[in-house]
Parts: C-alpha cells; sequence; structure tokens
C-alpha cells in the first residue's frame, strides 16, 4: 500500500509517497481503510521537528482520519467490516490504511460525509473541550477569538456559539473578519487597525472579555491579556505565530483572571471516556447540521506536500483534506 511520509525532519521537502507493508490488526484494534485525512498547522511543526512532541521515524502526517473498517483483531466486538467510522490516531494518517486501538474508534453517522468527519476531530474537539471541560463556558459570556478566520477559529466560532456565548472574531482584515461573521461571530475586530486591547475593551464596553481563545501566542498575547475581564479565563491552544509569550503575571493577579492550558492530546491519553462524549457530541452537532468545516480543498494522497505548503504559507481559510484512495 501507499503511504506519504517522511524518514528525516526536513520540512515538506522530505515528505515522500512510498510502498510500505500494509498493518494488521492486533488484539484490542482495527485496521481502517481511510478515505480521507484531516490536515492541520501542527503538521508542518512536526516535520520540521518542533512540535511538542518528536515521533518515531518514518511517520506520516495527518493525525485525523475517517474511512471504513478493513479488518478487526481478537477482542473487538463492537465493529463489523465495511462499518464507517472516524479517528484521532496522532500522526501517521497518509496512508491508504492504518491500524489503531479500537477505543480511538467511533461511528460515523448517516448525515456526516468522510471528509466533513475527517475535518472536525483536531479543531473542533480542541475548542469543545476548552470552552466545555477548561474554560466551563457559561451562556452570555464574552468569547474573543485570536486567528478566527483559520480552520480552529471557525470551529471555536461555531462551538462557542452554540453553547451561547456572543463571540467576537479577531483577524486582520476586513475579508477575513466578513468571512467570520458569514460563519456566526457576532462582532469582528481587525486588530491591525485598532489594537488589540483598546479593539477588545471598546467591544466589551470596557468590561473585558471573559473567555479568550488564543491559537496565536507571539505578541498578540500580552495586549489579549490586557483586555480580560475580571475573572476572565485566558485559554492557551497553540503557537501559530511561532514565538512562545513570556507574559507578565502582575496581570493576572490585578485582573483576577486564569491562564488555562488547552492541551487536547493530553486530554485524549487522560480522559478517554471525557474525549469519547466529545468527540460523540460533535458527531451529532455536524448530523443535525449544527456544524460542518469548511472543506477548503481535497487532495489526492500524491499532493500532500502541496496541501501542507498551502497551510505552511496561511493560505488556507477552513480544512484540507487528503483522500489516499485517490
Amino acid at each position: 500500500m501507499r503511504a506519504a511520509q517522511f524518514k528525516e525532519f526536513g520540512g515538506i521537502g522530505a515528505l515522500h509517497v512510498e510502498e510500505v507493508d500494509e498493518p494488521v490488526a492486533q488484539e484490542g484494534e482495527v485496521v481502517i481503510r481511510v478515505n480521507a485525512v484531516g490536515l492541520n498547522f501542527f503538521d508542518t511543526l512536526i516535520l520540521k521537528d518542533k512540535y511538542q512532541i518528536t515521533p518515531p521515524l518514518p511517520y506520516s502526517p495527518g493525525a485525523e482520519i475517517a474511512g471504513t473498517i478493513d479488518s478487526v483483531g481478537a477482542g473487538v466486538s463492537e465493529f463489523e467490516i465495511g462499518q464507517r467510522v472516524v479517528a484521532f490516531i496522532g500522526g501517521n494518517g497518509c496512508r491508504e490504511k492504518v491500524a489503531t486501538k479500537a477505543r480511538n474508534v467511533v461511528p460515523i453517522p448517516t448525515g456526516v460525509s468522510d471528509e466533513f468527519a475527517a475535518g472536525l476531530l483536531v479543531t473542533y474537539g480542541t475548542a469543545l473541550h476548552g470552552f466545555k471541560n477548561r474554560a466551563r463556558l457559561q451562556p452570555g459570556e464574552t468569547v474573543a477569538i485570536l486567528g478566527a478566520a483559520g480552520g480552529a477559529g471557525v470551529a471555536a466560532i461555531h462551538v462557542a456559539k452554540l453553547m451561547g456565548a456572543r463571540v467576537i472574531a479577531v483577524a486582520s482584515s476586513g475579508d477575513k473578519l466578513a468571512y467570520c461573521r458569514e460563519h456566526g461571530a457576532d462582532m469582528g475586530l481587525n486588530y491591525k487597525e485598532k489594537g488589540l486591547k483598546p479593539g477588545l475593551r471598546e467591544l466589551t464596553d470596557r468590561r473585558g472579555v471573559d473567555v479568550l481563545y488564543d491559537c496565536v501566542g507571539g505578541d498578540s498575547a500580552e495586549p489579549a491579556l490586557r483586555a480580560m475581564a475580571w475573572e476572565g479565563r485566558y485559554l492557551v491552544i497553540g503557537f501559530a505565530a511561532g514565538e512562545i509569550p513570556k507574559l507578565p503575571l502582575n496581570l493576572v493577579l490585578l485582573k483576577g483572571c486564569s491562564i488555562i492550558g488547552v492541551f487536547w492530546t493530553a486530554f485524549i491519553e487522560r480522559s478517554p471516556d471525557a474525549h469519547r462524549e466529545n468527540m460523540l457530541q460533535t458527531l451529532q452537532w455536524a448530523d443535525e447540521g449544527k456544524i460542518a468545516p469548511h472543506i477548503q480543498a481535497t487532495f489526492p494522497l500524491v499532493e500532500t506536500g502541496k496541501a501542507l505548503t498551502m497551510i505552511e504559507q496561511r493560505k488556507v481559510q477552513g480544512k484540507l483534506i487528503v483522500r489516499p484512495q485517490d
């Protein structure tokens, strides 16, 4: 079978499509014939060994997959061959077949396509974990989302609105803010024109933001912290800007606010039942038509590098999907 994989940490140029052995389902595992793989920004970091984890080589990008059960290992009774499923596997997804633990897998509802399912898990799973399990977001609270026009940002808009929040989308252009409003944001802030702190303060009548969803980091972090409300919750999601910020802790004291880490992959390992509950909730919302990831484009397996280049160059609004069978 084919896999798009890399054998050294050389960036996207190190990625090649090669023939590899087919996986065999061990006890407690299933083999999935992969029809769709969701790509994410962290895939570009893993290729350069700049992510939180260093994977064993060779390795494939792609942490979220959807497809059909190809075979089941001993002790697996809850799935059958041919059943459509989705799974977060952490990586190694850009290949024609993948073996994973059955506990990682959930069925895909009839009304949800493989592409949608593969585009939901990381962005929507992180947003739901952040708002529900970490921030304890309440209806009527104000959420500000940095990097709101990207795939993670749009997912955060959808989830926050479903939980009853008032959403401020923060982005760098009017076109991006219009896109965020199309996806449900109540207000938009062009931080290049207004500045983060004064803009967020103005949009909240100087009260400040109850929950900040920060996928960006870098120079945005401190002014965003300065715009927090009393007892606000600053969610640390990631560092798309590339720089990990250092924050003055006196601001945390003066605002009585909390800085909360949202490490979704660790949550999956430590709280598998809560994670599964969130996955089922996300798929139910999708089946009911309440959320739908914006799939900007799909690519055959041989164009995995092209898709990742678009993500690395910030040319993506929504999700890019690889189809390993194409």
